[in-house]
């Protein structure tokens, strides 16, 4: 019996879990702006959790979409949680914005951002206290909401592949037509440039 799918399709699983945390660390100069793009999908609860180290600079956390509008904001911040989600597929900045020091130090601080999609975004525990769900409940819960988001998945790549497959025709279709354009244009010109020379050379009396 060939294992080679089984084994590819359970890495293929757990790439989908362990894919949707991702944390980063960075320095934050004051008078200073920095953003991360993040990819969201329609209705995908984005969560995260940021630290800042000791420092006289103010920040501020923005979270804005492509068009502008805010989604999430908060100042003054040094260590704390947010929350987001998306009405449509869109990429959004997560922005942390550093005041000048009002004592003039230049001083970075240290930022550590990290940012969960999906089901890694939902805090069971609380959930569970809330729903006063048994430990088992709150696992079932837990894979339920994998499989769901697992399924999404997929109708996601397939939606994107059907787009992709739509865009690929209708390039080819334009191709074909631009193709055979042209070729008539090359025939028409080809056409005319014989009849032209042999009125030239009727003309000058050379055929008859």
């Amino acid at each position: 019996m060939d294992t080679t799918w089984p084994c590819w399709l359970a890495f293929f699983l757990l790439a989908l879990v362990f894919e949707n945390a991702a944390a980063v660390r960075f320095h934050l100069i004051p008078n200073t702006r920095r953003c991360l793009k993040e990819e969201m999908r329609k209705g995908v609860l984005v969560s995260g959790e940021y630290e800042l180290s000791d420092g006289s600079a103010r920040a501020d956390l923005q979270i804005t979409d492509s068009k502008g509008h805010v989604a999430f904001s908060r100042e003054s911040i040094d260590k704390g949680r947010f929350a987001v989600t998306s009405d449509e597929d869109d990429i959004f900045d997560f922005c942390l914005i550093a005041h000048p020091s009002p004592a003039g130090h230049q001083a970075p601080r240290e930022v550590h951002l990290e940012m969960k999609h999906g089901v890694e975004a939902k805090n069971y525990e609380e959930l569970a206290h809330v729903g006063k769900l048994k430990p088992m409940e709150m696992e079932l819960a837990k894979l339920e909401d994998l499989s769901s988001s697992i399924v999404a998945d997929f109708e996601y790549m397939k939606s994107r592949e059907q787009e992709m497959r739509d865009t690929n025709e209708s390039t080819n279709t334009r191709v074909l037509y631009l193709s055979i354009f042209s070729m008539c244009c090359l025939l028409g010109l080809a056409t005319w440039q014989v009849l032209y020379l042999r009125r030239f050379f009727k003309a000058k009396k050379l055929i008859d």
